[in-house]
Parts: C-alpha cells; sequence; structure tokens
C-alpha cells in the first residue's frame, strides 16, 4: 500500500471539525448498491449534528450499516420488540470527562428493511439511507417524536437538513 493509500484510508475515520464518526459496514448488502454508503452516511451524520451549532463541541458517534436480523435482535433485546425496523439510536449517555469528546452513541440501519421502504415509496436507497442517518442521529442529540409536537418539530428539522443535502422532502405525500 502506498504512503497515499495509507493516509487516505487513515483520514476516513478523522475528526470532521472536532466531530468522529466511526462508520462500519457489517452487512455486504450495502457494498452492492453502487452507493458510497460510508461517505453518504458521514455527510448526513455531519448534516444533523450541524444543526446542533459550535455549542456541540467535540463529539463522537458509531453508524452501523448492518442487517435486519442484527437489527430484530437489537430491537428485541433493548426494546423488547421482536422485529427488525429501518434505523435503531442508542445514546450513550455517558458524562463527558475534562478534554474528552462527548460521546453521542450508535445508529445501527437495517439494510433490507431500508431497501424495502425506499421501493415501496418510490425513492433511492441513497436518499433513505440519508434520511435514516438524520434521523438517528437526532435521536442521539435528544430529539424523539412520541408526542405529536415532538414528531412535528423533529420531521421539519429532518426535512431541512435533507433538503441542504439536495434531497426531497422525506414525509410528503405520506412517505417517511
Amino acid at each position: 500500500m502506498t504512503v497515499d493509500a495509507l493516509n487516505a484510508s487513515a483520514a476516513a475515520n478523522l475528526p470532521v471539525g472536532r466531530t468522529q464518526i466511526d462508520i462500519s459496514v457489517e452487512c455486504g448488502d450495502w457494498t452492492k448498491t453502487g452507493v458510497d454508503v460510508e461517505t453518504l452516511s458521514r455527510r448526513a451524520a455531519e448534516a444533523a449534528l450541524a444543526t446542533e451549532g459550535p455549542g456541540l463541541g467535540h463529539c463522537e458517534l458509531s453508524i452501523v450499516l448492518s442487517d435486519d436480523d442484527t437489527v430484530r435482535d437489537l430491537n428485541r433485546k433493548w426494546r423488547g420488540r421482536d422485529s427488525s425496523t429501518n434505523v435503531l439510536a442508542f445514546p450513550a449517555g455517558s458524562p463527558v470527562a475534562d478534554g474528552q469528546p462527548r460521546l453521542l452513541g450508535d445508529v445501527i440501519v437495517a439494510f433490507g428493511v431500508a431497501k424495502s421502504e425506499a421501493v415501496q415509496d418510490g425513492i433511492g436507497l441513497s436518499d433513505h439511507l440519508a434520511h435514516l442517518v438524520v434521523h438517528g442521529t437526532l435521536h442521539l442529540l435528544g430529539y424523539d417524536h412520541q408526542e405529536d409536537s415532538e414528531a412535528e418539530a423533529m420531521e421539519g428539522l429532518e426535512t431541512r437538513i435533507l433538503a441542504g443535502m439536495g434531497i426531497a422532502d422525506p414525509y410528503a405525500d405520506g412517505n417517511g
């Protein structure tokens, strides 16, 4: 491997600004989509994190591009729901030691569910992946959609973030 290739590889998980985003592709189907899912996921997470402005400080999060079975197991174990879902977010909730990055948590996206939803909604998988990463990242930042007012605020924020990425409103025509 050349020095340039080593530097490019090392740069893939370096902090952007003061944000460290680690991306793991654990389901090979993600690599067969024809989309650079790692770059897209990083871009979507960065766009969601940018909504917090400079007050967010140095932080870390991980994004796992996984399969339906893994997400189903996690959903059953941690949420008591024996089904797969499109995205899970696990906020770290740990205190920050002086000089250490704020650990935001993990976002896990299920390939099969995401692909099926994209086909059903007539949207590209790349746009849907971006939406799911934005959605999960907002959960790590404390946003929720349990109450109607929370859902409305979160959906509006997602729509604005995605529009900034050139992606259409995912909630138009009942999608989302």
